[in-house]
């Protein structure tokens, strides 16, 4: 057992709370590298959550670095190599590929996190489902374990050096340690979705903009397809009551594509979500947040997953060093959230800016008809919203190529 200041023991290294695209590669991480690691969730595996699916690139390559991409992609969900967006006047059709990988895909949560819990408890992590926790356990400030309880309703209280908080964004951990949020937006969209059967997608991501309204549809495990909505937040109340009609309304905006899911047949309910958009500060005395408890953005850009996958990675590394004795908590996790941060913020605020579904201004409209005009130009447009091309690196060299006089500026 690992020793403590007070000359006491914990019953581990680490604990997580939370189990998912956060948490169990967390806890797998660490567990790899030779760490006590009690992994927890009041779900069982699998089970769902919604969720947005796609693992663009950079997430690939996380699963690929893990060794769990092929148990993924043995799950039937099919490579979306092409991400259309269709802007009404506007049109552009690109390749996410990138960091070695010509695709993305788009895993059902039943699968994508069964396969993570496993190789979580593969790795040696002690992995506990079914398990709520009730209390996060302090002594002074410095938060030592949690308390919690099974489905049986047995009781359990365990101790670790760190505890840490994958569990989004009604996380446990952030609210009992109060972790300060910073960079903060309301909430843009509400957003729902569903699954459709005989609808092929031709391993295509489709988005499309219309005013006030934006869908997006790609295919999933099971040869479905996920479509998914989007209206303002202000207009959520007067749209709740009537969910189905609205989201019909919202595709009957695209006509060629309402036809398309006219022939479809829906394969389960509707799912629906609005979003806060946050930076938590991720750690304190005995504590740290990974995934969404610490950082979560709207989801029109789809970056949940591959950025919860970095920052567990982030974080484990981080807490090795702490483990191992080569920095303390506050220098390492400082470190992490640097890190973070200067990693995803333009990510963020371009997310924020495409996600209120206003018209562009006249300068942005000039640029994308000129993106739209160029193979290139499309392609890195579609790596963008991948997360593989960082905006301001695609928008600044649009802008310098928009400037008169420049020799490949669009005629």
């Amino acid at each position: 057992m690992a020793g403590t200041a007070d000359g006491g023991t914990h019953d581990h290294d680490v604990i997580v709370v939370g189990a998912r695209c956060a948490g169990a590669p967390t806890a797998m991480l660490l567990a790899r590298l030779g760490h006590k690691v009690l992994l927890v969730d009041r779900a069982t595996f699998p089970s769902d959550t919604i969720s947005t699916h796609l693992i663009h690139p950079p997430g690939l390559a996380a699963l690929d670095r893990w060794g769990l991409l092929e148990r993924v992609v043995e799950t039937g969900c099919p490579p979306i190599d092409t991400y259309a967006f269709d802007l009404g006047p506007i049109s552009i059709i690109g390749s996410p590929a990138g960091e070695g990988f010509e695709a993305s895909y788009a895993p059902r949560r039943t699968a994508l996190d069964k396969i993570l819990v496993d190789a979580a408890a593969e790795s040696g992590a002690e992995v506990r489902e079914g398990f709520s926790v009730d209390e996060i356990l302090f002594d002074g400030e410095t938060v030592t374990g949690i308390r919690g309880h099974g489905k049986d309703g047995a009781t359990a209280a365990d101790h670790a050096r760190i505890v840490v908080g994958a569990d989004g964004l009604h996380s446990s951990v952030a609210k009992a340690t109060g972790a300060v949020g910073y960079a903060e937006k309301p909430k843009i969209n509400a957003y729902y979705y569903s699954y459709w059967a005989d609808m092929p997608m031709h391993e295509m991501f489709e988005a499309y903009d219309r005013g006030d309204r934006a869908f997006a549809a790609w295919p999933t495990n099971d040869d479905l397809s996920m479509v998914i909505c989007a209206w303002p937040m202000g207009e959520f109340e007067a749209n709740r009551d009537d969910i189905e009609g609205n989201y019909h309304a919202t595709l009957a905006r695209a006509p060629a594509f309402a036809e398309r899911i006219g022939r479809a047949t829906r394969a389960e309910r509707f799912l629906g979500t609005a979003i806060p958009n946050y930076f938590r500060k991720p750690y304190g005395p005995g504590w740290v947040l990974v995934g969404d408890a610490g950082y979560l953005k709207d989801p029109i850009t789809a970056q949940g997953i591959q950025d919860a996958f970095l920052d567990a990675e982030r974080c484990a590394r981080a807490l090795d060093d702490v483990l191992a004795g080569r920095r303390p908590l506050d220098e390492a996790m400082r470190a992490a959230q640097e890190a973070r941060d200067t990693k995803v913020m333009s990510m963020y605020e371009f997310t924020a800016e495409f996600a209120t579904l206003e018209p562009p201004p006249p300068e942005m409209q000039e640029l994308l008809l000129a993106v739209s005009k160029s193979p290139s130009a499309r392609d890195e447009f579609a790596r963008v919203t991948a997360g593989v091309t960082p905006p301001e690196e695609f928008f600044g060299h649009m802008q310098e190529r928009m400037s008169p006089g420049h020799p490949t500026r669009p005629g």
